[in-house]
């Protein structure tokens, strides 16, 4: 790569979407108020990516800053926790050089309607589903970025956050785990539509292995490609990483299992290629064994049921990829990019069921089966619901037991 930077490359916003207008004389104001050193009025443009919150670039004569707020009659403050996000942040930065330099926090929503907070922009690349056009990375230049970004997942689970309150105010102490199974298990079955599996043996298999959590330590626990940001003139080397909303205190291999949810392979089914969302399919990247293998090498954890991580990460994943189905299913919104999530979650559901039949072999798989024999009729129906080349997809997928008749086997049969 060139080192005079090619702005094509670079990762900017666009025109402000309908509805979504900024009031940015409000912001300069108060920005102004706060003591922070704007001149003129920015122009303002809006980032594309993140479905949560709302992303706004101010350009002012003398600062490039960027805006969080949440969505427009946002109900639910939790998700969309502005004060949250700023904290997290601004308590890292001193820890963790990949963080943003926060610029000020504002809780009046006389404002503009919301909390939000202000940042200084990190100017880079971000790799989202491909490489920008110009980036051109061979298979060694491909690894280094792989590394890399496991690097800096790594050294932010080696962060000492009891060095800082408002770090250790993220926690809810010992148990991580074990909620997080019991709190996806309950939306996921909150959100089901009558297309979608569900998840019944999976959700019990989760529950009967969950580990004791292996440590406690910070976890981004959204960890993607297109959540970091790339120096432009060494596209290999992270300098940022962005949207920590779901930041906390938690087990560092739930965070990684959960990031693996999302790596696709390059051999992987063509609709998880079609749902990719950072470019892990490049030659030279790491496999997911591969990573899991660099990560506990270079943290010296030791696990006993990997398993259970890569299930509960695809699960995670179902339950959201469902969260945003289940608003388009029942009209809460028409945006024609969800319109097919239902048949990610088909694809999500074969993938944890072959992962558990690996582990549990697949005589006892069939067994397991046994207690959910109405679960595994009413899934089997809804796969028949699915165009040909999805169910083909589906059935290559799901192991060959999951379709014999399981032998009769008593009711109070468990997983081991």
């Amino acid at each position: 790569m060139s080192t005079k930077i090619n702005s094509q490359i670079l990762d900017k916003g666009g025109e402000v979407r309908d509805g979504e207008a900024l009031d940015s004389q409000a912001v300069s104001t108060w920005l102004r108020d706060q003591g922070i050193d704007i001149q003129g009025e920015p122009t303002v443009t809006q980032f594309s990516g993140g479905a949560s919150n709302w992303t706004y670039r101010l350009q002012y004569d003398n600062q490039d800053l960027i805006l969080r707020r949440p969505p427009k009659g946002t109900k639910a403050k939790s998700a969309h926790d502005m004060v949250r996000e700023y904290t997290v942040q601004k308590a890292l930065k001193d820890a963790y050089p990949y963080v943003p330099k926060m610029v000020a926090l504002c809780t009046d929503e006389g404002v503009i309607g919301a909390d939000f907070y202000v940042m200084e922009r990190m100017e880079g690349i971000i790799p989202r589903a491909n490489l920008p056009k110009g980036v051109d990375l061979d298979t060694a230049q491909t690894r280094d970025l792989c590394t890399n970004v496991i690097d800096a997942l790594i050294e932010l689970h080696q962060v000492d956050y009891k060095q800082h309150p408002d770090l250790m105010s993220l926690g809810r102490g010992e148990g991580y785990c074990e909620r997080q199974v019991s709190g996806w298990d309950t939306r996921y079955v909150k959100a089901k539509t009558p297309n979608v599996p569900s998840f019944a043996l999976v959700r019990q298999w989760l529950g009967k292995h969950t580990p004791a959590d292996s440590k406690t330590c910070v976890i981004h626990n959204d960890w993607r490609f297109d959540n970091v940001i790339l120096d432009a003139n060494n596209p290999t080397e992270v300098i940022g990483v962005l949207d920590w909303e779901m930041a906390t205190l938690g087990d560092p291999l739930m965070d990684l299992g959960s990031a693996l949810a999302y790596w696709i392979e390059e051999d992987d089914n063509i609709i998880m290629q079609q749902s990719r969302r950072q470019p892990t399919h490049l030659k030279g990247m790491m496999t997911r064994q591969e990573v899991v293998d660099y990560y506990l090498e270079q943290t010296g954890l030791k696990i006993d049921n990997w398993t259970f991580y890569e299930v509960f990460g695809l699960f995670r994943l179902a339950g959201i990829v469902q969260q945003i189905y289940y608003r388009y299913y029942n009209k809460q919104t028409t945006n024609p990019a969800f319109k097919n999530f239902w048949i990610i979650v088909h694809v999500l559901h074969a993938k944890c069921l072959k992962l558990i039949a690996q582990y549990e072999g697949e005589a006892l798989f069939i067994s397991h089966v046994q207690p959910h024999l109405q679960d595994r009729g009413i899934d089997a129906a809804t796969i028949e619901q699915l165009p040909g080349p999805v169910q083909s997809v589906i059935k290559g997928i799901l192991p060959k037991s999951y379709f014999v008749p399981a032998p009769h086997k008593s009711a109070e049969q468990t997983i081991k």
